[in-house]
């Protein structure tokens, strides 16, 4: 006979020859014992495990023509001597020799390529007759998942109530597409896949009586490439003995060898490769990269092995190295639990989603090395990232989740985003008038610096710095002559004539209400004039402008950081003179700069404009914006004003419509209105007394030009007021979409 391939020769003709399917093995001995034969099987599992080879020894067991308990056949094993025995092993069994064997009562199929109707009807009808010579007249369906639900259908009540000599097999891969009415009809076994343990097993033996010499680390990655599969790994031993070197007349196995021949890659490169990642070596981890993708390995090779080796990194990690959820060799569990030291649970986990998404793009992906490099590099950056607990921790906390240098010690950016201070002298002036702002003098001794501020938050205790102040900065002009001390060494130039730029004092809200003192005073200089008559102060809108320091914690450090000071801000409620009001040049340029928000003056009475007033200016705003809808309705409200509050009452409009109405949009612009005027920050608008049952208010006087006052001046509006004594009270321009 020629030569077998070692999975034909070595196939197991015995149940006891089975590895790893002793749930199946026991459970059918016992079925032989108590005499308990079902008409029909199903058998699935991972390829290459043993579903055929079962059914073949079920098969040789149940015709087998020996006595059980003979000599021939002690136990209900088959005793692969006679006829029977022979005829269904001869595919595999080394003692049938060069006979033709064929046996009339097991019939296999392939099911795969006889999977019609037509094939299953041939098949019934050869059920109904009697076996020709042995006890059952047995069908093995290989890959039966591929017949057809036609073909199964035909089948149907023949596998309910076969013959009582007829015994239906069927192996597949894919049980769940047998029809449930099939698999009900059956006793379904399955298959586990064969454990690494028991692989390498079968593998020394093998290697025992084929005289080869092989290396222990040879045999685990043979084991270890067959995946669960008796048959591959057979396979790939084949396939490394006849590429062996022969020493001595037997062929030598070498895990290098064995490596070079499968074109894996060993796993210390990827110990390596998840080294760098840990150490956030980007530089080191290409250059690795670089070096196995130059060797031939496809980048798809390299990332499925790169899911292998970090899914088995993960379970070292979460059972240890001993743990059975690993199916490699001694030297690989050391290398996982190496590795899995590096990373957390979390992290590991991470790294796996990562590479499984990189694996699966790579299937259809052009230019799979740019994909490959990316996906590693994003292993990099995800070692960045804070844990959301302890972001969160942080922030309940007030303190920053890691360390950083003083303020003092980080370098000043030269694009525009540092804060200026005055320095203990005149502030220089050059030709152009830019200002030019010496460095900050070192702190002399002094009185003892405050402790830190808490973080700084719009949302404090106190209610939020927006809310607790009337402005966002507050100016005041220093005395002529004196000097104004701003702490241990920060003190703001001395005013000594006319032509002398005074500091301009500043609260730090929003970001130090209820947080930092009031007395702590912050100054910028101002270009000064030779023609300027008198002081010059900063505007509260060009202050408000300018950048205030490179980071929220810098900042947060440098205002903690200034001693309280006797002087006092000037009070939050004094008017300040629009003509004391400058602008100064902001130092944002650009895109980022923002234009000066116009500062109206007050009245020259002081006293607050009347709600007639207010209602002519928000109308007009409104219109202006585009918002007609919304100016006929507040022009035609009903506006309160008091102390704290300005109410407006809308009659005839529910709450929804008048909130569609008066949109967010209107609402802020009504809002900038207010407060260009001096009216209350706080307004409401809400439906009159009486829903939609209280009749409108007369409509207000039309702006000039405005569609209003066309309609009013119109002849035909004109001649209808007078044959009908009626008034107009609202304008509805329906060419607005």
């Amino acid at each position: 006979m020629g030569y077998q391939v070692l999975a034909r020769k070595y196939r197991p003709q015995r149940f006891a020859d089975v590895a790893g399917q002793d749930h199946v093995t026991r459970t059918l001995l016992n079925a032989l014992a108590q005499n308990r034969i079902a008409h029909g099987y199903i058998f699935s599992g991972h390829r290459g495990i043993g579903k055929t080879t079962i059914a073949r020894i079920l098969a040789m067991a149940l015709n087998c023509r020996a006595e059980v308990g003979s000599a021939e056949r002690p136990t209900f094993e088959p005793c692969l001597k006679c006829v029977s025995c022979r005829e269904i092993s001869s595919g595999g069994n080394p003692e049938a020799g060069n006979e033709a064997m064929h046996s009339f009562d097991f019939i296999e199929i392939d099911a795969a390529s006889n999977r019609g109707i037509d094939d299953v009807r041939s098949i019934r009808n050869e059920a109904t007759v009697q076996p020709a010579r042995d006890r059952y007249k047995i069908f093995l369906l290989d890959e039966a998942h591929q017949i057809t639900d036609a073909a199964f259908n035909a089948i149907l009540k023949t596998l309910e109530e076969p013959p009582e000599w007829a015994i239906f097999m069927m192996a597949t891969t894919q049980p769940e597409d047998i029809p449930q009415t099939i698999r009900s009809r059956c006793q379904h076994f399955s298959f586990h896949a064969v454990k690494f343990d028991d692989i390498l097993a079968q593998l020394k033996m093998i290697a025992g009586h084929e005289q080869v010499e092989a290396e222990d680390a040879a045999l685990a990655l043979l084991a270890e490439a067959g995946d669960g599969s008796m048959r591959d790994a057979l396979s790939i031993m084949d396939q490394a003995i006849a590429s062996a070197p022969v020493e001595n007349g037997r062929p030598v196995l070498a895990a290098a060898q064995i490596r070079e021949l499968m074109g894996s890659v060993p796993n210390a490169v990827f110990e390596r490769l998840l080294e760098a990642v840990a150490a956030g070596q980007s530089a080191e981890l290409m250059e690795q990269l670089n070096v196995l993708l130059n060797a031939g390995h496809s980048p798809s090779s390299l990332a499925r092995h790169m899911v292998r080796y970090l899914r088995n990194t993960l379970m070292a990690k979460l059972g240890g190295a001993e743990t059975e959820l690993l199916q490699i060799s001694g030297d690989e569990r050391a290398r996982a639990a190496r590795t899995a030291l590096l990373f957390t649970e979390e992290e590991l986990t991470r790294n796996l989603q990562i590479v499984l998404r990189t694996f699966d793009e790579l299937n259809y992906r052009q230019e799979q090395r740019f994909h490959l490099e990316l996906g590693l590099l994003k292993l990099v950056h995800a070692q960045r990232l804070l844990p959301l607990e302890e972001l969160l921790s942080g922030v309940a906390s007030g303190t920053g989740t890691r360390s950083s240098a003083p303020p003092a010690s980080l370098p000043r950016s030269s694009s525009g985003f540092s804060s200026s201070r005055p320095s203990s002298g005149p502030v220089a002036s050059g030709p152009s008038g830019a200002s030019s702002t010496p460095a900050r003098p070192a702190a002399s001794p002094g009185p003892t610096a405050p402790p830190a501020a808490p973080p700084l938050s719009p949302f404090g205790p106190t209610g939020g710095a927006w809310s607790g102040s009337p402005s966002i900065k507050q100016v005041s002009r220093e005395p002529a002559g004196g000097s104004s001390q701003m702490g241990p060494g920060l003190t703001g130039p001395s005013s000594t004539g006319p032509s002398s730029t005074g500091p301009s004092l500043m609260d730090m809200s929003p970001f130090a209400s209820s947080q930092v003192s009031s007395s702590a005073a912050f100054s910028s200089p101002v270009a000064s004039s030779p023609a300027a008559s008198g002081p010059v102060v900063s505007s509260p809108v060009a202050e408000m402008e300018r950048p205030v320091s490179v980071a929220v914690g810098e900042a947060r450090t440098e205002i903690a950081s200034v001693p309280r000071t006797a002087m006092p801000f000037p009070a939050a409620a004094e008017p300040v003179s629009a003509a004391a009001v400058g602008f100064a040049e902001s130092l944002t340029e650009g895109a980022l700069a923002k234009a000066p928000a116009p500062v109206a003056a007050p009245t020259a009475s002081g006293e607050v404009p009347t709600a007639d007033a207010l209602r002519q200016a928000a109308v007009s705003a409104l219109a202006a914006a585009g918002h007609a809808s919304a100016a006929q309705l507040l022009g035609a409200g009903s506006w309160m004003l008091d102390a704290a509050s300005l109410r407006i009452e809308v009659a005839g409009m529910g709450k929804k419509m008048l909130a569609l109405t008066v949109n967010a949009a209107a609402e802020k612009i009504l809002r900038q209105e207010l407060q260009r005027l001096g009216a209350p920050a706080r307004f409401l608008v809400v439906p009159g007394e009486g829903g939609g049952s209280a009749a409108p208010a007369a409509m207000a006087t039309p702006l000039a030009g405005s569609i209003e006052e066309a309609a009013l001046a119109h002849p035909l509006v004109q001649r209808a007021k007078e044959i009908f004594g009626a008034e107009v009270r609202s304008v509805v321009d329906l060419r607005i979409k």
